[in-house]
């Protein structure tokens, strides 16, 4: 338990840092605001830390080669004064004048040089007893000057030698300093190493100083140039989220809104092109409605003004082919196709009038409580016999969908009906399967079939209204075309969905899912769209709602899942 707990502790910062990750790479996707700050942002630095550097290490490097060239130039003219102290000195061999000689020179050095610590040290050039011995001033440690630089010293008497050093101060601190050497020629005493150590903490100061005010002012100079992209991004970046929000409302249908043109820049220019082009659409769809209209008004007056003539001649087409077998063969045979004909016609008359009222938005629904197995049962029933004389196999397998729903049964058989005709028409003679199921959101029928099929580009146009997928294929049972356009508005008015899933040569399946009650269509559908299962594995499974009630305890219908 402690382990869990500790994993648990140690996973809640990594779920939220995913999190974040996840809500900043979304504002990155969706804000173009974002993420032009971001990048203009990340480049200023890029920029202001390079330029810093740069500068930093050209100040270094300056404020060192400036303080050294002081240091040397300091050094060689205390190193001049003592040498000349040192040759108008008369000693005359004298070791007390000698001494005397050594210590005026330290006090030179002192007076002279600006340099913190100062040191001697005799060299040995055979000159016995005579020379002096060397001085520390200042505290100058003997360990500050190193080997290497005591040999070049003591090697070449006419050059000025120098080497960076660390200082200690008495509180134990490290500085930058340098010390520099050469010679200095004492007579009757021989040479000696004159070393003067300069401190450059001041330098060091100033440029600390110097970088801490540029990385201050590249600091200052980035939220500068950010709060300068926010505000210049805020006076682009807004226009054109207005206009995003205008297109948006516009799509939507609300045809009046207009953007605000400010100015004569190129953002004015933009909103006025813009409100130009919506008032030429709405302009236009005003014009397509208008002729909507009176194209509903005209199909509603037409379909209506036939219905009169067209019953008479329906009357008279019954009449003749009543008394057919009277007539000769050929007459007997016009007066068949009159009446063949004449059905036709009231059909498409029909189609047309529920089509102008779907246009008109005058349909409304007559629901009542119905099982749609027990209707899709029915209907596969009454289909029998034209299945039959397609030599095709109807088979019905509802394991689902025995309970009442809420729907119009008229409108529902509808459907099935023209789902049924169609898949025996295409079918090319092999078995149909119309399946029912249900689950706890919704009900669905799917009419399945083996026949020619389409490609997905006709499929997608299989609602459309007078559309054939083949125009020069004969119709077999008489449809007008319009019959799978007025299903997709009937399943829309249940607040369902019909759709359709094909493959060239391999058949058709249609599926109608309609909601229970109120509640919305949500998640898949009982009767999935595309299905592995091969036609010929699937038998006929036709339970009656009798034997389900029979089946209840309570006698009650009960769904089966």
């Amino acid at each position: 338990m402690p382990a869990l707990g500790l994993s648990l502790a140690q996973s809640a910062p990594v779920r939220s840092a995913r999190r974040g990750a996840r809500r900043i790479a979304r504002l990155w996707r969706r804000s173009l605001r974002f993420r032009t700050l971001v990048i203009t942002l990340g480049l200023t630095a890029v920029a202001v830390l390079v330029t810093c550097v740069a500068m930093a290490l050209a100040v270094q490097n300056n404020l060192w080669e400036a303080r050294k060239d002081q240091a040397l130039d300091d050094a060689r003219r205390a190193a001049n004064s003592a040498q000349a102290a040192v040759d108008a000195a008369d000693t005359q061999g004298n070791r007390t004048a000698l001494v005397g000689v050594v210590r005026d020179v330290r006090e030179r050095l002192d007076s002279v040089s600006a340099g913190t610590m100062t040191a001697a040290f005799p060299i040995d050039n055979g000159s016995g007893q005579t020379a002096p011995q060397g001085f520390l001033s200042n505290g100058f440690p003997e360990d500050l000057v190193s080997d290497q630089m005591r040999q070049r010293v003591v090697k070449d008497a006419s050059k000025q030698w120098w080497q960076p050093v660390a200082l200690r101060d008495s509180d134990g601190s490290e500085h930058a300093g340098i010390i520099v050497g050469q010679q200095l020629a004492v007579p009757e005493a021989g040479s000696y190493e004159l070393y003067i150590a300069y401190d450059l903490a001041d330098t060091e100061r100033t440029l600390v100083l110097v970088q801490s005010s540029l990385w201050v002012a590249g600091v200052v100079l980035v939220a500068l140039i950010g709060a300068i992209a926010w505000f210049s991004l805020r006076s682009v970046v807004l226009p054109i989220t207005e206009a995003a929000e205008t297109s948006a409302r516009f799509a939507g249908g609300d045809f009046a809104v207009r953007l605000p043109v400010r100015g004569q820049d190129e953002l004015a220019t933009l909103g006025r092109s813009f409100n130009a082009m919506a008032d030429s659409i709405e302009a236009q769809i005003k014009e397509l409605g208008e002729l909507s209209l009176v194209q509903q008004r005209f199909v509603s007056d037409v379909s209506h003004e036939l219905r009169t003539p067209l019953t008479t001649i329906r009357l008279a087409a019954e009449m003749l082919n009543d008394h057919r077998e009277e007539f000769d063969p050929t007459t007997a045979r016009t007066a068949e196709l009159l009446q063949t004909q004449v059905h036709r016609f009231d059909t498409l008359l029909a189609d047309l009038l529920e089509i102008s009222r779907y246009d008109a938005g005058s349909v409304q629904l007559e629901t009542e409580a119905t099982s749609l197995a027990h209707l899709a049962e029915e209907l596969v029933e009454d289909m029998r016999p034209l299945a039959a004389s397609h030599d095709t196999e109807l088979r019905y397998v509802a394991p689902g969908g025995h309970t009442p729903v809420d729907l119009d049964p008229r409108r529902v058989r509808r459907i099935l009906r023209n789902l049924i005709g169609n898949a025996i028409e295409h079918g090319e003679g092999r078995p149909i399967v119309v399946t029912v199921d249900s689950n706890q959101n919704a009900v669905a029928v799917g009419v399945r079939d083996s026949g020619l099929g389409m490609t997905a580009e006709d499929a997608e146009r299989v609602f459309d209204r007078f559309w054939r997928a083949d125009p020069s294929r004969r119709r077999t049972i008489g449809g007008t075309g319009l019959g799978l356009s007025i299903a997709l508005g009937d399943a829309r008015l249940h607040r369902g969905s019909l759709a359709v899933h094909s493959t060239l040569g391999g058949g058709s399946h249609f599926v109608l899912t309609l909601p229970r009650g109120a509640r919305p269509l949500e998640g898949a559908s009982p009767v999935p769209l595309e299905t592995a299962d091969a036609l010929d594995a699937i038998g006929v499974a036709t339970a009656p709602i009798e034997t389900l009630a029979e089946r209840s305890p309570a006698g009650a219908i009960e769904e089966e899942s």
